[in-house]
């Protein structure tokens, strides 16, 4: 299992690969466009603080213009570099064109059906967008069980995006998810439990330890 954060902010980051447990990061277009820097500046310098995954999202639209943004990408971001293509039918084209030389995510899948087919067409992972299934579905969860039993015996591992709550999150992993990206703010929830810092305030009201 990984754990990535979902930001471009540049100081989220830096403050996320310090605890030691955030392995990657992921980006889309809506996050790239809340960094104040350019978004091959602010790529280029994710890229420079950590050692693990880099998500990058495609924004063009047709299949050559998908190629060319992918080896773009690539280029920049380096051996980092996970591409994240959407779960169309153009889409599945570019990754299937494309795994060989970059690892591909396929993203925005809302039913079984495109998991088998980002498996088949190579992707290293196929993404599920949790709460928004929810939302538009009625479980988000229930797809991510749905997309584990199609990948079943497959390279494709399942990254779940998308999630709103410590139950979410869980759930996820419970469902099948191999994988969680998620916001600053989120990460911190998933690590925090009120009953946990109470429980540390008890023992250190006993003040029994080697420092005493």
């Amino acid at each position: 299992m990984t754990l990535l954060l979902d930001s471009a902010i540049l100081s989220e980051a830096q403050t996320a690969l310090q605890w030691g447990w955030v392995k990657g990061i992921t980006t889309n277009p809506t996050i790239l466009a809340q960094s104040d820097l350019a978004p091959r500046i602010t790529l280029e310098k994710l890229a420079a603080l950590q050692p693990g995954e880099l998500y990058y999202q495609l924004t063009t639209s047709d299949f050559d213009s998908m190629i060319q943004e992918g080896r773009k990408a690539h280029d920049l971001i380096g051996a980092k570099t996970i591409l994240k293509v959407p779960a169309t039918p153009v889409g599945f084209q570019v990754v299937s064109h494309l795994s060989a030389e970059i690892p591909c995510a396929v993203t925005a899948i809302y039913h079984a059906s495109q998991a088998a087919i980002a498996a088949e067409s190579g992707a290293k992972y196929a993404i599920a967008y949790v709460n928004r299934a929810t939302r538009f579905l009625g479980n988000g969860n229930k797809l991510v069980g749905e997309m584990s039993r199609v990948l079943q015996g497959s390279n494709t591992e399942i990254l779940a995006a998308s999630i709103k709550s410590p139950d979410e999150a869980a759930g996820a992993l419970q469902a099948g998810a191999h994988h969680l990206t998620l916001p600053f703010k989120m990460l911190i929830a998933i690590a925090t439990h009120e009953l946990s810092e109470q429980t540390v305030a008890e023992f250190a009201e006993k003040g029994c330890g080697i420092n005493y």
